[in-house]
């Protein structure tokens, strides 16, 4: 039993450690270029797009 705790404790750290920055870095850059003022006009023709009648 004590093994498998050793074993849940590493993953654990290993997690907080690396996947836990990594995904918040990812989630900042997604959010940076949704809000990047360069990609507004593409943005707001997406939004647009179900109100036209073509």
């Amino acid at each position: 039993m004590k093994a498998i705790l050793s074993v849940e404790n590493y993953v654990s750290s290993f997690v907080t450690m690396w996947w836990t920055p990594l995904f918040m870095v990812i989630f900042f850059a997604i959010v940076a270029y949704a809000l990047w003022p360069k990609n507004k006009m593409a943005f707001d023709d997406a939004a647009r797009m179900p109100l036209r009648e073509d």
